[in-house]
């Protein structure tokens, strides 16, 4: 992406995950001046492996990054069920479906990705706020003033919200949560587990009656795998900073269950890297208010389940970016309602992010999606996109 345009431009960012740093790199390869403020004291380790699909290894390759991601892709051999003792049932492996299938072509963890994303940032002049968050925002004929957890407050031209599906950002230039987050029934838990038996390369899942599920698979490092823990339910009222309160939920809903089940349970009283969350697609009409937009799951998260929301996340950073730069953000409302959100494009499907939970996928990004050299989308849904 050949990008200028932005030099004196404040852009504020919210949320340090995936779509943040990605979008606050290209903004400052722009010649913006981006800060970025991250709730948590640094950026999130851990984490489950995530697809590079599609567009997503077109951003990831005009960004500079595709070599290092590739260089810390995880060695898969494929995904199994497996019954209560450990016995194989099912098997697909990572060469099934082109290289496409629920086992990806090129998987690296959440981390390792954010890692590489932030570095980058970096290495461009971002500037990075922890223990940070937005506490207020109002947008002025001169700029978005926003007040910071910490007592300060700013003028930006800009502020993407890039903080996840329960995003502030989003409640505070859009509403309440409830109006866009859709709970898919669900919850699930992640964190790191000791490999205590090899894996040798298998993503293995365990199906339990009443819809429990407990899955392992392999890590980067030695002696380490992933864990996830995942259950259905009607909405729940808990504490999402509670921990300890998480940990324990877990262990109610799969006490006694076979396979590993225990080894992760007893894993995840233990590990700094847990994580638990209800499982939701977002939805929304638009994407920015004024001088404020979202991108990433902040905007359409399709859900965990369906393994597809990094690469809409990169191409939406990278869209976003492209279209700042064409309009030298003179118009933010305008440059980013040329990508229509979710679900309302003419042929309603060059997004998949925002398909059903039952078809996650509708249509292939990569084939509905061209990125233009410059950043800008271009649709080409004629003779590809499934009408529905």
């Amino acid at each position: 992406m050949s990008m200028n345009g932005l030099s004196g431009r404040r852009i504020l960012v919210s949320g340090g995950g995936l779509a943040g740093p990605a979008v606050a790199c290209l903004l400052a390869r722009a010649g913006a001046e981006v800060a970025v403020v991250e709730i948590a004291d640094r950026i999130r380790p851990g984490g489950q492996a995530v697809d590079i699909r599609g567009a997503g290894r077109t951003v990831l390759r005009r960004m500079g990054l595709l070599d290092r991601v590739r260089a810390v892709s995880l060695h898969q051999q494929g995904i199994a069920d497996v019954d209560d003792r450990g016995r194989r049932r099912t098997e697909m492996t990572i060469e099934d479906f082109g290289g496409e299938g629920i086992i990806s072509e090129i998987e690296v963890l959440r981390g390792d990705l954010a890692e590489i994303l932030v570095e980058s940032s970096l290495a461009a002049g971002v500037t990075y706020l922890f223990s940070t968050s937005i506490r207020a925002l109002v947008d002025g004929p001169d700029g978005v003033r926003a007040t910071l957890s910490d007592g300060s407050e700013q003028v930006f031209d800009l502020v993407i919200g890039a903080d996840g599906p329960h995003s502030a950002t989003r409640r505070l230039a859009f509403g309440p949560e409830d109006r866009f987050v859709r709970p898919l029934g669900g919850y699930m838990a992640w964190f790191t587990a000791e490999e205590s038996t090899s894996l040798d390369g298998w993503y293995q899942m365990f199906n339990a009656p009443g819809g429990l599920v407990v899955s392992l698979r392999p890590g980067r490092e030695a002696g380490l795998a992933k864990a996830a823990l995942s259950f259905t339910s009607e909405p729940l009222a808990y504490d999402r900073r509670d921990l300890d309160a998480q940990r324990r939920l877990l262990e109610d809903r799969f006490a006694g269950l076979g396979w590993r089940t225990p080894e992760l349970l007893a894993a995840a009283r233990d590990a700094d890297d847990f994580y638990f969350d209800a499982l939701v697609q977002v939805h929304m009409d638009h994407w920015s208010a004024g001088r404020i937009t979202l991108v990433g799951d902040a905007a359409c998260c399709p859900s965990p389940l369906t393994g597809l929301g990094t690469s809409p996340a990169l191409v939406g950073a990278y869209v976003l970016a492209g279209e700042l730069v064409a309009a030298e953000v003179s118009s933010v409302t305008a440059c980013w309602r040329v990508l229509t959100p979710p679900g309302t494009c003419r042929c309603r499907g060059c997004w998949f992010a925002s398909a059903p939970l039952p078809r996650p996928t509708g249509v292939r990004l990569s084939a509905a999606l061209w990125l233009g050299p410059d950043g800008r989308s271009r649709c080409r849904s004629r003779g590809w996109c499934r009408r529905r």
